[in-house]
């Protein structure tokens, strides 16, 4: 039993994608069975080029059904199915973040018609669905739509099973596509990893951490260490059967879990600002071991970026008004910036001038009052005063809203 899918996204970024249109057959091998077809409101923007590719307009989707209304249904069709597409890794992906941005985890087998089409129709001119269908003489209407898309993917299915008259290929296409080998392994464990900064937690069958991190791109960092041949990351290949992750958004958040949980990592700042016949520069702060640098930076080119900014805004020509600026010492305040994803915010609770407490809030939550806060905050066993630097950096890019803290 096969589903044959197709779906249309609304071109965000990737990871951030929403299906905008799904169609779905049920093919028995003989017939179809079932199907399912239906637009999808992405409750978020379509891009022009997708709406100019699919001719799929926001108003189109207004009064379709969003994806949670859906969800049982596609559930319920694919079920018991191996899930068929043209570049299926694509309608999968989507698949799952949809999924999971319900907190449901969609798992199938699938089976990819573009390899199989390179193996029993070879030498074609190109691969792409539009293409070669036409080359076949396969009638493909609207394409692009998700409809049009999934019939011609079915047909071409049916031609590609009447070529392979032992059903050897398909079989084997299958069984190497869905096996439990070494490959398939990191590309299941990965494949829904984001490319976000998060610690990232590597565990093994029995769910024991056995290796961790705080890392900048968590989606890469996993696929280096599974494609590193180094000794050190030998046993954790072997052993983690599991990946999770918690991601942080800025920096800033890391190191506030990271103090709340009495992790210390050494952070290197090899870069200061310094002023020179009242102008900004950057230099290695080794050169400079009797003058405090005003900031300091992990690399130059984020210290040039600083000085850039800094040169933008008049009144900072007066090293002694921006040092006023960024001064951070007896400060008293409840600072409101971006959270660890869309939609939520980060609050800091600063006392003289070190953060002793954080927390996350919805955006559409009001908490600028005392007890809002105290059900929200997380109090850190120490004030993080290794924060400066970084929170320092955030007021001179006006990263967060500052207020009076409340009483």
């Amino acid at each position: 039993m096969y589903s044959i899918i197709d779906i249309e996204s609304n071109g965000a970024g990737f990871r951030k994608e929403c299906i905008i249109d799904i169609a779905i057959f049920k093919y028995d091998g003989h017939k179809i069975v079932d199907q399912f077809i239906s637009l999808v409101n992405p409750e978020s923007d379509i891009t022009p080029f997708v709406q100019k590719l699919t001719n799929i307009s926001p108003k189109m989707v207004k009064t379709a059904p969003k994806f949670h209304e859906l969800a049982k249904r596609v559930v319920e069709i694919t079920e018991g199915t191996t899930l068929i597409g043209h570049n299926i890794d694509f309608d999968y992906r989507m698949l799952r973040q949809s999924f999971q941005r319900l907190g449901y985890d969609f798992k199938i087998n699938t089976l990819d018609t573009i390899p199989l089409a390179k193996k029993l129709i070879p030498n074609e001119v190109s691969y792409s669905l539009g293409k070669l269908v036409r080359s076949l003489g396969i009638p493909l209407v609207n394409a692009h739509r998700a409809e049009g898309d999934a019939r011609a993917t079915l047909e071409l299915f049916k031609l590609l099973v009447s070529k392979d008259t032992e059903n050897e290929i398909i079989q084997e296409q299958h069984d190497e596509t869905n096996a439990k080998s070494y490959i398939n392994k990191i590309k299941l464990l990965t494949q829904d990893l984001p490319s976000e900064k998060g610690f990232v937690y590597f565990q093994n069958e029995s769910g024991k951490i056995i290796f961790s991190d705080y890392v900048q791109d968590i989606n890469r960092f996993s696929k280096k260490l599974f494609n590193s041949k180094s000794k050190k990351f030998e046993e954790i290949q072997k052993e983690v059967e599991q990946i999770n992750f918690e991601l942080t958004g800025t920096d800033i958040i890391a190191k506030l879990i990271q103090n709340s949980k009495n992790i210390k990592k050494r952070e290197t700042l090899p870069y200061g600002l310094y002023s020179r016949n009242s102008k900004y520069i950057v230099e290695k702060n080794t050169l400079n071991k009797t003058e405090k640098p005003i900031l300091k930076f992990r690399s130059f080119t984020q210290g040039s970026k600083a000085v850039q900014f800094i040169g933008k805004i008049e009144e900072f020509s007066d090293v002694e008004v921006f040092k006023k600026k960024i001064d951070f010492r007896k400060r008293n305040e409840l600072w409101l910036g971006s959270g660890r994803r869309l939609g939520e915010k980060l609050f800091l609770i600063v006392e003289n001038g070190k953060v002793v407490s954080y927390g996350f809030y919805e955006l559409f939550t009001q908490i600028q009052t005392l007890s809002k806060i105290s059900k929200l905050k997380i109090d850190l066993p120490l004030p993080a005063s290794d924060l400066t630097n970084d929170l320092q950096l955030s007021l001179l890019k006006g990263d967060f809203e500052t207020l009076p803290l409340p009483k």
